[in-house]
């Protein structure tokens, strides 16, 4: 079975709920993002989200539009992103989703990604700006591997479309709570748990919210709607925003611990 699948069947069963969390592939370097990653896995981190360093996210807000940026300065590449989660792999055991856009993965080549991705260990791809419709080829390459294509809804999402998203992909559904990019404005609890409850009444997968979600509050308040929760922009934050030398695992490690209890409370 697939590492995604197995926890979200064992934290199904403990009535706990997944803490996904993002960061960006090689910042602010190689070797200090491998410990960051590391250190995440081992701190309350259910599935990683690697994400691949692009010089153009149009998804994402300016911190990890920043992070990608100072990743890509420092080297990184789509190569050395499968590259640092082969060597992740040989230490946890934690689920790893690759997060890119389309374009890094058709330059590369979509056999040799599928490819090597699965080699390095990689569990699940989520490709954002790929809709369903235009997903063939990238489907056909990842036949036979254990690798879940990850689909993404949006707040204004009807339920057909939620069908036909959950068709053919896998692993979970990347339920976005408000318009926008990510790590920018507020949150209305209320709205996201009526859409949460009504994209889970017809998703045959788990139900992971993402964007905006940045503290302890937020998780409280949002994990008993969702099957998970997805972290990104405060965990790149706190790498952006650390003063020189500091230890960015145990900070990293820190705001995940703050998540992980507003979660369980």
């Amino acid at each position: 079975m697939n590492r995604i699948d197995q926890t979200f069947t064992s934290l199904a069963s403990a009535n706990r709920k997944a803490l996904v969390a993002y960061l960006t592939a090689g910042d602010p370097d190689f070797d200090t993002s491998l410990q960051i990653l590391q250190t995440a896995c081992a701190s309350g981190v259910d599935v990683l989200e690697l994400g691949v360093p692009f010089s153009d996210p149009t998804c994402d807000g300016p911190i990890i539009q920043v992070a990608s940026d100072r990743a890509l300065k420092a080297g990184m590449s789509l190569s050395k992103t499968i590259r640092l989660a082969a060597e992740l792999r040989r230490t946890v055991q934690t689920p790893i989703v690759l997060f890119s856009y389309y374009n890094p993965l058709f330059k590369y080549g979509l056999e040799r990604v599928a490819k090597e991705i699965s080699e390095a260990g990689v569990d699940g791809l989520l490709v954002v700006d790929l809709p369903p419709e235009e997903a063939g080829p990238l489907t056909t390459a990842l036949t036979g591997k254990e690798i879940h294509l990850i689909r993404l809804a949006a707040p204004t999402t009807k339920p057909d479309r939620i069908r036909m998203l959950a068709d053919g992909a896998g692993g979970f559904l990347y339920l976005i709570t408000r318009l926008g990019v990510t790590g920018t404005g507020g949150l209305d609890y209320a709205d996201v748990a009526k859409h949460a409850a009504a994209v889970k009444a017809v998703c045959p997968h788990p139900v992971c919210l993402g964007f905006g979600i940045s503290t302890g509050a937020d998780a409280r308040a949002l994990a008993p709607v969702a099957d998970g929760l997805i972290v990104g922009s405060a965990l790149v934050r706190v790498i952006a925003q650390a003063p020189a030398d500091s230890d960015l695992p145990a900070l990293v490690a820190a705001k995940i611990r703050e998540l992980r209890e507003g979660m369980d409370a």
